[in-house]
């Protein structure tokens, strides 16, 4: 098995002048975690977790739910914390670590598959790693936080096709995934021209004052036995503060997504799949409040516009977040579309607004209505939906949830429904909404060459600041 620290030997040897690459140097090993050959449906999947407290602790449990793993490690920084206490005691005997490093190291030869439910931030080393090692790779949404990243992470994919990776989309495997597909190629869903979608529930950050340009303040202590150093990963240094954890790290440019990341995986994935939208040409940020060069905005109204593109007609995307920011509604749009398969966030966020998140597909002759997650769309207004009623197809339902497409892709079953190769654009398309609206600003990009037009500090932003000395090895895999 090839460990760590045998992989950055091999690299060294590599960059000394021998033309190795990281894909041929482990095609010599012995061990492969992707199989070429089903293996049997009932063979458990040997499986190590990183992050195991909140939405860790809920993707843990639907993976237990499948009676497909035998858990080999558990690894968590701050694994001492009350929030670990309920899955340390569903697997006593796995081994521990606070370091997913070490924890690869001592023990990668003995699992073959990794899920990771961890700070946006840390999702590229995490996932850079497992692929390296041949292991295959469950990844909470979003799929990483820069454009390079992505670039970086489909890439690697591409040069491991026998590893299976999943990007925690769960609606990819509910019914909105096959019903937006069968109405499509009915030829129910034709000729979209504008989408809407909107997520106005109060974030975390809402509470902080976009006044006053801060980085949170040192505080002496860190919990007890917590592994900061590696929580912060490939960022720059910040000195601890409670309200970089826990959840709280969703708020700050430096280690989240915003709720653009968090959401927009769950209500846009469809659409731009199926849609093939790829890459926006124009990128801007129509409305803003709170705008700071620190935490996002409580509020952001972002327009992506897609070309046309296969005899599809453009696209322009809107999204709206933030209590004052509702967007507008068709006439006919009646209540919001409740989705009941949305996990509770455990962050407590506050009001919930007027309507559900979700979204309005606009087409040439008719406009669907769609909540989040796994919700189906209907169509609108009530009469339209009436005389469309008997020539809907019928829907196929999902042969498997979204952990056990996983873990049967691991088997060689199934194929994964949101590999890299497929969310990573997605996942870009939210990198770039975000640098809109850091910069707040109206970019122009050109899909081709993955480049701004008109902004010198956006093309900086695209691979984001250099990685913190010891963790350059990631971005060389």
């Amino acid at each position: 098995m090839l460990n760590r620290r045998d992989f950055l030997k091999s690299m060294a040897v590599a960059s000394a002048g021998v033309a190795l690459t990281p894909g041929e140097i482990l095609a010599k090993e012995s061990f492969v975690g992707g199989l070429s050959k089903a293996k049997p449906r009932g063979e458990k999947v040997k499986i190590a977790f990183v992050g195991i407290g909140n939405r860790g602790e809920q993707i843990i449990s639907e993976f237990t739910k499948t009676g497909m793993i035998d858990v080999v490690a558990l690894c968590d920084v701050d694994i001492d914390g009350p929030q670990c206490k309920k899955v340390l005691g569903m697997y006593p005997k796995a081994k521990r670590f606070r370091d997913y490093r070490q924890m690869f190291d001592k023990c990668g030869n003995e699992f073959e598959a990794v899920a990771a439910a961890i700070p946006d931030h840390s999702h590229f080393p995490i996932a850079m790693l497992a692929m390296s090692q041949g292991k295959h790779i469950y990844l909470e949404k979003p799929m990483c936080r820069t454009f390079h990243e992505a670039e970086l992470m489909m890439d690697c994919a591409r040069r491991h096709p026998q590893l299976a990776t999943q990007v925690g989309n769960q609606g990819h495997s509910d019914a909105n995934y096959f019903q937006f597909k069968a109405w499509l190629d009915a030829g129910i869903i034709k000729d979209v021209t504008a989408v809407t979608a909107h997520m106005n529930n109060s974030r975390r950050w809402h509470n902080f004052d976009a006044k006053k340009m801060y980085r949170m303040p040192a505080q002496q202590s860190i919990p007890r036995g917590m592994d900061w150093d590696t929580w912060l990963g490939v960022t720059p240094y910040h000195d601890y503060n409670e309200k970089y954890h826990q959840g709280d790290w969703r708020c700050w440019y430096d280690f989240g997504m915003g709720c653009l990341g968090d959401w927009g995986a769950h209500i846009l994935d469809t659409v731009h799949e199926f849609l093939e939208l790829g890459l926006p040409y124009e990128v801007s940020m129509l409305y803003e409040n709170g705008h700071n060069d620190y935490f996002y905005p409580y509020s952001s109204t972002i327009l992506f516009r897609f070309p046309q593109r296969n005899g599809m007609p453009p696209v322009d995307v809107t999204w709206y977040d933030g209590l004052d920011n509702l967007p507008p509604l068709p006439k006919g749009y009646g209540g919001g579309v409740s989705t009941a398969d949305v996990p509770a966030s455990n962050q407590n966020d506050g009001p919930v607004a007027k309507i559900s998140p979700g979204k309005i597909i606009y087409s040439k002759d008719l406009i669907f209505k769609g909540g989040s997650h796994g919700s189906t769309l209907s169509i609108i207004p009530e009469e339209a939906a009436k005389d469309m009623a008997n020539k809907l197809p019928e829907v196929p339902k999902s042969p498997s949830n979204h952990f056990e497409n996983f873990l049967l892709a691991c088997r060689g079953i199934e194929k994964t429904r949101s590999p890299f190769e497929i969310n990573g654009v997605l996942s870009q398309v939210f990198c770039l909404g975000v640098i809109a609206q850091r910069l707040n600003a109206k970019l122009y990009f050109d899909p081709r060459t993955k480049q701004f037009t008109n902004n010198d500090f956006a093309n900086a932003m695209l691979a984001g600041l250099p990685p913190r000395r010891g963790w350059e090895e990631f971005y060389k895999m």
